[in-house]
């Protein structure tokens, strides 16, 4: 298996042919752009932490847009050894994470600090399973909820989506999406600006944090601001090449794991909401805000619906503690990580 990793072997006398810039060089990848306050507050922040830490011992190299793989492959990527580390979504990988989407369902987060504190407590508790076996995850996080946007139908109600083709980053969203009359139409955010652009699609669904990021607020003219799903996202490691890391690095990269990025995450994640929407509100777009979209009259029974057809695929794949975890993250929202 090729891995990314460069390391000295030392007592041999040996280094790997890229060359050594610390004892140990790792490769990470990711979707975002390079001058993204994700790669800037986030992804680089956590690799100068680790490079910190390390003392030494361990350089992070970042990969932005792509360069290294696909979002649509990134996970797969990293499993593979063709990145060290990946940031990524995990609806880009159809059906892998079936008890992790849970938590993009309507109304079980309302913003990405709370979303990342229910997900990663799902991880940490066990209820997720051996989603992530095939990786060494480092930490988990989500996005805010995400609205509908539109770039020339005005969308108010659930029949307003009737023959549009709208954006979906998931399984969850495309079955909601679907049985409102939609044309679900699944791709990665960076594709999002171009299949907008040339009608390709006629809306998405997308955080507001996105929105800016990516550029789409400058096509979109129209936004339904309800909760219609929340994206789950990851930050993991290739398995060997931690499992080949000396004692100090891999101190390092385990001082970096778990819910104190998570939060971090989620606060990034939190504050790009709040710039995407303003971005949309100075030029002037139409903004409809849905109250209380799981108990509106017109939203309600298609959220509803879209959930239980969710949890009830899960159960037909065999998977019984679908309901058991969908209960765990409500009562993590109003609990533990109530916000």
């Amino acid at each position: 298996m090729k891995h990314a990793i460069s390391y000295c072997l030392l007592g041999l006398g040996l280094t790997a042919a890229t060359g050594v810039h610390a004892d140990t060089t790792l490769r990470l990848g990711h979707l975002w752009p390079a001058q993204s306050a994700v790669n800037q507050d986030l992804i680089k922040a956590w690799a100068d932490q680790v490079t910190q830490d390390a003392n030494g011992a361990l350089e992070v190299e970042i990969y932005p847009s792509q360069t290294l793989s696909k979002a649509s492959s990134a996970y797969e990527g990293v499993v593979n050894g063709v990145a060290d580390i990946t940031v990524t979504l995990q609806g880009y990988t159809a059906g892998r994470f079936p008890l992790t989407e849970i938590v993009q369902l309507p109304g079980v987060s309302a913003s990405a600090p709370q979303g990342a504190c229910i997900l990663q407590s799902l991880y940490d508790d066990g209820a997720l399973g051996d989603e992530y076996a095939d990786s060494h995850l480092l930490f988990l996080f989500t996005t805010g909820p995400a609205p509908l946007h539109t770039r020339d139908t005005e969308v108010q109600t659930p029949a307003d989506l009737e023959g549009l083709r709208i954006r979906t980053p998931s399984e969850v969203s495309s079955d909601m999406l679907e049985s409102m009359g939609a044309d679900p139409v699944g791709m990665p955010a960076p594709d999002i600006y171009t299949s907008l652009q040339r009608g390709v699609i006629d809306g998405l669904s997308l955080p507001w944090e996105a929105m800016k990021v990516f550029q789409v607020n400058e096509l979109a003219s129209y936004h339904l601001d309800i909760p219609y799903y929340t994206g789950a996202l990851m930050a993991t490691m290739n398995r060997d090449a931690y499992e080949a890391l000396s004692p100090e690095a891999r101190e390092a990269i385990d001082a970096n794991t778990g819910m104190g990025w998570a939060e971090k995450a989620g606060e990034v994640f939190y504050r790009l909401d709040s710039e995407g929407k303003a971005q949309a509100r100075e030029q002037g777009d139409t903004i409809h805000h849905v109250e209380d979209p799981l108990n509106d009259p017109q939203w309600s029974g298609p959220l509803k619906r879209g959930t239980e057809r969710y949890l009830e695929r899960l159960e037909e794949r065999g998977i019984d503690n679908a309901r058991a975890v969908y209960e765990q993250a409500l009562s993590l929202r109003d609990g533990a990580c109530a916000r």
